[in-house]
């Protein structure tokens, strides 16, 4: 079980291998993972905020260390994900959680870390919450990142059913994957697989549901 004491000892762990900027938004990822797992999985609370907390362990690495990493963990990387170097580090962090913090290395935290930049087809509900918590914390400024937290946020979500509550979810997720898509093609940048297939996952999930 993870409990508060592990949770502060981790934030002081991973706010002394990060820069005060990036501490900033790991914070805050963790302050919005704990509000999307009182709506969605009060159960998995700490778990999330301590996937959230660990998210980006490994995001200021230079490309070259994490290709490094990689290598030394037999990870493949397909020649789109070579281009898209700004999701190396869910890759690396998700093998170095095992190593470095092993009392949090459960399947859930783990895939949760692992998934949290592309996505993934039928993500678990935990991937979900920490892809979704990573987008729209409050310290994003970007014009996605506020559009997409205003979406979620202003309808309510506390005063749905529970019916009601997975289908926003499942709403604002596509719409993420849209903006990415959108964003990554207006850059010229290929597509990871992966967010493609979580798109469409999501997709005919929505149709499977109307």
């Amino acid at each position: 079980m993870i409990t508060q004491k592990m949770l502060d000892e981790l934030r002081n762990s991973v706010n002394n291998r990060m820069s005060a900027k990036r501490f900033k938004h790991t914070a805050e990822v963790e302050k919005m993972a704990e509000y999307l797992g009182a709506l969605y999985a009060p159960d998995k609370i700490n778990e999330l905020r301590a996937a959230a907390l660990l998210h980006d362990i490994t995001k200021e690495y230079s490309a070259d260390y994490h290709l490094k990493i990689c290598a030394e963990h037999d990870i493949e990387l397909d020649a789109d994900a070579i281009f898209a170097p700004k999701t190396f580090h869910a890759r690396t962090a998700a093998v170095i959680i095992p190593e470095e913090y092993a009392e949090f290395a459960t399947e859930e935290i783990i895939s949760a870390v692992r998934w949290h930049t592309t996505g993934r087809a039928d993500m678990t509900l935990l991937e979900k919450l920490i892809y979704l918590a990573d987008y729209i914390d409050m310290s994003r400024t970007f014009e996605d990142c506020v559009r997409l937290r205003e979406m979620f946020m202003s309808s309510e979500p506390e005063k749905m059913t529970d019916v009601e509550r997975v289908a926003h979810l499942r709403t604002v997720l596509i719409a993420s994957f849209d903006m990415t898509i959108s964003a990554l093609l207006m850059d010229g940048l290929p597509i990871s697989r992966d967010t493609v297939e979580a798109r469409n996952y999501l997709i005919r999930e929505a149709l499977a549901n109307r």
